[in-house]
């Protein structure tokens, strides 16, 4: 007989016996109970505060670093570092000069190593019980919350331009949470269970990873995406294959680092840096294809998506494809909001983080009775803002990602001071010769449909449409709503600023379909873990809502096991008697 070695408890037991090493099944047997989950507090680094000084030591460490050797990435395959022999340098966007890493690129080999990894070590992690695997990534996020913390905030700010608010709201707490609250979803999901039993019959529900693996495409501009990407199929028993952005991947590996650290097997995420179209070749031509959970440009995105299904025929199942994309955000302003928030809220909407963000305010509509008196305060404010080193606290933006962002975002504003339709208002200035510095920048627009106000820029570039209220300001407003809602292809968050409340129920009512976060009297940005999902619609993604349970189950194949407990007494039924 079989001899029992280890029994948990849990939401899932595991049992293994000694006659077959490397058997394992799942044995349902009670509930364990998470630690509380809360979102993280923030760190302030005001002046003369010990996280403050810690984040300067570290990254005065890796400035240094970065000037004199920068550090090798390798990819990871099985845990097992793997040089390439193609070295690839990822710049400071502040600084380009410097290399904050070097990191070997992926090859096609390398790519399919990982996934012949990755399904071999596939049926140890699926069975694991959920509240062992939950304990990898609550592990994971206390060792974020403490020792790495400002490791990985230095890291994305000089290697990918934050500021430290930026780096703490991003790589710190919403990292964490999203860590923290993928554990509680998960224990949310298995414990719901079918409600009704028929007589001698038990009924249940079981949440399978899919079969096949996860492609993990991630953007550079929020680490934390870099991390749930992963994390959240993995969680639910999946394993991942995780292709950072090239501009983010030292921040990317310190994240790999850590959950290694917190415990997570060999294997169950494969780390591949580099060309993303070698990439996509090696996944998606893989029989074990199960899903993509991608955030980035429409475009590539929807070649994915095409990709995809020109091989529906060579997979093992239909492929799930998660992803959040663009967003051409906006703010309305009604006759009677509340200027000065809304000054406020548009400056951090449209200009933090350089406006690199997929929610960042880009376009902006004002009533024309308003619009001198607003226009005067932005331009007072916008001229304020300070840019330039990350490791200069006072500066409140730094610089965009690289060349290539910076020439197309120049472009939008030369374009633009050329144009009969629009004219800059303050900024409009940019310099590459030491950064990719642009200056925060607003243009007015008699045309609402202008470029700028239909295309994302992705860069400090915020459009304003004043629109006529001067005969009926009611009638102007809900004319300029449709507009808004007709305007852009995109549809992920948005703002209202009014003070009148039946406003505010128009514009929530026509502006239903625009915007996946809506934000009343807020800026377009800035949603926190399981207090707003995040996610859009229309070709700003599936909406899948990251950091909620509907994001979770995206990565599940539930099964339904329904048990006699007593025989069937006979095959016919009591209308079939005389």
């Amino acid at each position: 007989m079989a001899t029992v070695l280890r029994m948990r408890v849990g939401t899932a037991a595991m049992l293994r016996t000694r006659h077959s090493p490397g058997a394992r099944r799942m044995v349902w047997s009670g509930a364990s109970k998470l630690p509380q989950i809360k979102n993280e507090p923030f760190l302030h680094y005001a002046p003369g505060s010990a996280e403050r000084a810690a984040l300067q030591d570290e990254l005065e460490r890796l400035d240094k670093q970065a000037s004199e050797d920068p550090l090798r990435v390798p990819c990871i395959v099985d845990g097992k570092d793997v040089w390439t022999g193609v070295a690839v340098r990822q710049p400071m966007p502040h600084h380009h000069e410097k290399s904050i890493c070097v990191y070997d690129e992926l090859d096609e080999g390398t790519v399919k190593s990982a996934i012949d990894g990755a399904m071999r070590a596939k049926t140890q992690w699926a069975s694991w019980p959920q509240d062992e695997r939950n304990a990898v990534f609550l592990k994971a996020a206390d060792l974020l919350a403490g020792k790495y913390r400002q490791r990985l905030n230095a890291a994305v700010m000089l290697g990918q331009g934050k500021t430290a608010w930026q780096a703490e709201i991003d790589a710190a707490v919403e990292t964490i949470d999203f860590w923290r609250f993928a554990a509680r979803w998960a224990e949310h999901i298995h414990a719901w269970q079918p409600p009704e039993n028929s007589p001698g019959v038990w009924n249940r529900m079981e949440y399978r990873p899919l079969e096949g693996f996860v492609s993990c495409i991630t953007p550079f501009n929020f680490i934390a995406i870099t991390a749930n990407l992963p994390s959240s199929p993995v969680i639910m028993g999946n394993v991942a294959l995780m292709k950072p952005a090239e501009n983010a991947t030292h921040a990317a590996y310190i994240v790999y680092d850590i959950l290694r650290e917190a415990g997570l097997p060999d294997g169950v995420i494969q780390f591949l840096p580099g060309n993303g179209k070698i990439y996509s070749e090696a996944t998606l031509t893989s029989p074990d294809f199960a899903a993509v959970h991608f955030t980035g440009s429409t475009a590539v995105f929807n070649q994915i998506w095409r990709d995809v299904g020109e091989r529906l025929d060579t997979y093992k199942s239909y492929p799930r494809i998660v992803g959040e994309t663009g967003g051409k955000n906006f703010h309305v302003v009604h006759h009677s909001a509340d200027l000065e928030n809304v000054l406020h809220a548009t400056i951090r909407g449209a200009f933090e983080y350089q406006g690199q963000k997929c929610s960042a305010t880009s376009r902006m509509y004002v009533p024309r009775s308003l619009w001198p008196q607003l226009r005067q305060k932005l331009v007072e404010q916008v001229e304020k803002v300070s840019m330039g080193s990350p490791m200069d606290f006072r500066n409140f933006m730094t610089a965009v990602i690289n060349e290539r962002a910076f020439m197309r975002v120049q472009g939008y504003i030369e374009r633009a001071r050329a144009s009969s339709d629009a004219h800059i208002i303050c900024g409009g200035v940019a310099d590459m010769s030491k950064g990719y510095f642009i200056a925060p920048t607003i243009i007015e627009t008699t045309n609402p449909h202008y470029e700028t106000m239909e295309q994302e820029i992705f860069g400090p570039v915020l459009t304003v449409y004043p629109y006529d209220d001067s005969v009926d300001a009611e009638q102007s407003f809900e004319a300029v709503l449709h507009l808004v809602n007709q305007t852009s292809g995109y549809a992920l968050t948005g703002s209202i600023f009014a003070r009148d409340r039946a406003a505010i129920l128009k514009a929530s009512d026509t502006l239903r379909d625009a915007a996946g976060n809506f934000y009343i009297n807020n800026q377009s940005t800035g949603s926190i873990v399981s207090q707003q999902p995040f996610g859009g619609s229309r070709r700003s993604g599936t909406n899948d809502k990251s950091g909620s349970p509907v994001n979770l189950m995206r990565w599940v194949s539930p099964r339904s096991v329904k048990e006699s407990f007593t025989g069937l007494p006979g095959w016919s039924y009591p209308h079939m008697d005389a």
